[in-house]
């Protein structure tokens, strides 16, 4: 078994929850590190113990040696009951920070007005809870006493891992166009610019000042290309 194709494997088995929690920027992230790094299977509080079967079991079939009765690492928390984040619409302000936070898309709203939760896409990340400003977002369990794969599914993961993926496509998909914007407006600005200097009626001072606006427009512009044409490549 290659690396991509243990990598796959156990991102099959992981919760797609994409909390961080393991120390990683995502559940792919983490499943490379297992694969590639010699990362211990035991850092994914939303699958808990049995998350941490399932990819000890991945990982000694394909060779890997593991330390014997692996616990949860602390560091990364605790194995507990799925929750879902609920928005206080008394004190929401409408800052839309919980919306940039969320790494599935499960919060929707706009600027100054109230956020909603969508609840059967919501994770239990908590990814929201931190930015928000004026602590308007709370945890709420919805599974009694049912912990980590007990908790949820692999459909539900399925649905977090598609819903992650489609944000991170958005996410590149605005940028590109933001770049795309920013470039004509300083292309726009370049020829305004290059109209000025050809008048010829102009001091040396003013010559000087426009030739450095030129200059500093020209590098925007070949950074904005730079971006779009970087993300085009993804």
């Amino acid at each position: 078994m290659n690396s991509v194709e243990l990598c796959n494997q156990l991102d099959d088995v992981l919760p797609q929850t994409q909390c961080t929690k393991c120390g990683y920027p995502d559940c792919r992230s983490y499943a490379a590190a297992m694969a590639d790094e010699g990362a211990l299977p035991n850092r994914c509080p939303p699958g808990g113990a049995e998350g941490i079967k399932r990819l000890s079991s991945i990982l000694m079939m394909s060779g890997r040696q593991l330390p014997p009765h692996l616990q949860l690492e602390p560091e990364c928390g605790i194995e507990r009951p799925r929750p879902v984040a609920l928005i206080d619409p008394k004190t929401c302000i409408g800052c839309t920070l919980c919306i940039q936070a969320c790494p599935v898309d499960a919060i929707v709203g706009a600027s100054k007005q109230m956020h909603v939760v969508l609840t059967e896409w919501c994770t239990g990340c908590d990814l929201c809870v931190p930015p928000c400003p004026v602590d308007c977002i709370s945890m709420v369990s919805v599974t009694e006493n049912r912990t980590g794969w007990d908790a949820w599914s692999a459909e539900q993961a399925v649905l977090s891992r598609a819903r992650y993926h489609g944000r991170e496509d958005r996410l590149e998909r605005e940028e590109h166009d933001n770049n795309l914007r920013l470039s004509k407006k300083a292309e726009a600005k370049l020829k305004a610019l290059n109209e000025t200097v050809g008048s010829g009626d102009q001091s040396v001072e003013q010559a000087q000042e426009n030739e450095r606006k030129r200059t500093i427009i020209a590098a925007a512009i070949e950074r904005a290309k730079f971006a779009a044409e970087k993300n085009n490549t993804k």
